[in-house]
């Protein structure tokens, strides 16, 4: 019997021939070759303790530092209590022992006055100083400046007690509309008196022991002074009982005061 034999190849509709052999057929590529770069640096995680070592750092850095903080406020706070103990600082004390108008004339484009003022200025301090620049003084009714003057220089020593006198006066100084209004108002209401308040700015020094500040600042402000207008040639007398000196430090820092 004759073996059958089968053909190698058969003929596509096309004409041409393929053989069962043919080269393997190809498939769509992976994600993984699409995204398979040879010269893409390999990833390496970071180890577990190298991570807890660099927190640790840190940990320790934040907490030197608030510790050091700390340490600061309180070498701070007992240097502070030591020198309060030590000398017991007390700022000074001012009052105004008299305030006399002998002038008083209010045009209708500015005012003369003249005023004739005794301060008290009291140093309580068993230990410290006081060295005062000069002192410039103002009088001020409902805002309005009606008189300047100045006090000299001087040297406030420990338990003291010094009393200071000078002129306060307004020579023609000009005021506008509203400010005249407000005088003429002021003393219509008072009953012929005015509403005062005293003003005195300077610098002071002060020295504890053998150590010298530098210059600070002050502004002392007196209240509660009412003054009536004289009508003749005698001079009116504030009531001083009521009248009340308050201190205020002048702190300069940048462009602001404090």
């Amino acid at each position: 019997m004759a073996d059958r034999v089968y053909p190698a190849a058969k003929a596509a509709a096309n004409g041409t021939t393929t053989t069962a052999a043919a080269a393997n057929p190809t498939f769509p590529p992976t994600k993984g070759q699409l995204y398979n770069n040879t010269t893409r640096p390999v990833y390496r995680p970071q180890s577990p303790s190298k991570r807890r070592h660099s927190r640790s750092c840190c940990c320790s850095c934040c907490l030197w530092t608030t510790l050091f903080i700390i340490l600061i406020l309180v070498l701070v706070a007992v240097a502070g209590a030591v020198f309060w103990v030590i000398y017991r600082p007390h700022r000074p004390n001012f009052s105004v022992s008299s305030l006399q108008l002998s002038h008083f004339n209010l045009t209708s484009t500015g005012v003369n006055s003249k005023f004739n003022f005794t301060l008290v200025a009291r140093n309580p301090n068993k230990k410290i100083k006081f060295f005062y620049d000069p002192i410039n003084v103002s009088v001020l009714s409902d805002g309005v400046d009606i008189g300047d003057g100045s006090f000299p220089s001087f040297e406030h020593g420990t338990k003291n007690t010094t009393t200071l006198k000078t002129v306060i006066s307004s020579s023609g100084q000009s005021l506008d509309a509203t400010q005249i209004s407000t005088l003429k108002s002021d003393i219509k209401n008072q009953n012929g008196g005015l509403p005062l308040k005293v003003q005195l700015n300077t610098k002071v020094k002060v020295k504890v022991g053998g150590l010298k500040t530098k210059k600070v600042g002050i502004k002392v402000t007196c209240e509660g002074i009412k003054l009536a207008v004289p009508t003749g040639k005698a001079p009116t007398t504030a009531t001083t009982s009521n009248i009340q000196c308050k201190v205020d430090l002048r702190i300069k820092i940048w462009k602001w005061t404090v």
